[in-house]
């Protein structure tokens, strides 16, 4: 599997750029994890076209059990797809769940990926004393 390293917001990204290469069970994602980790990343972007038709029916179990592992080792993802094509509701519902989470997300484009890995955090405007 091939990464392009980003950086972004002083964290290190592993945007997986290998078009042809599906990730099919919880040994391929857990080499996705070592590889990425190896190379100093916090988190992992990886196009929806990279992982097995399965992961998106969710009574296979493919998708737990890969997630899963991402769980495990603390490793955010971001999965990048138009999800809209699904016509299943308990796959709507999981994906607004995860989104409303802090480790897995799913979503449209680059930006709003990073956005989610690493959101902006702003000066706390509660104290006056702090503005400058």
């Amino acid at each position: 599997m091939d990464f392009i390293i980003q950086e972004t917001r002083n964290h290190k990204i592993a945007v997986i750029d290998s078009p042809d290469h599906e990730i099919k069970n919880e040994q391929e994602a857990l080499d996705v994890i070592a590889e990425a980790g190896y190379l100093g990343a916090e988190a992992i972007i990886l196009p929806a076209e990279n992982l097995i038709s399965d992961f998106f029916d969710l009574k296979t179990g493919v998708a737990g059990t890969i997630l899963q592992k991402f769980s495990n080792y603390r490793m955010k993802l971001a999965i990048l797809g138009a999800f809209e094509q699904y016509q299943s509701r308990s796959l709507a519902a999981f994906i607004r769940e995860s989104n409303r989470g802090n480790l897995v997300f799913f979503v449209p484009d680059l930006p709003t990926a990073l956005e989610y890995l690493f959101p902006e955090t702003k000066p706390n405007d509660s104290n006056p004393e702090e503005k400058p």
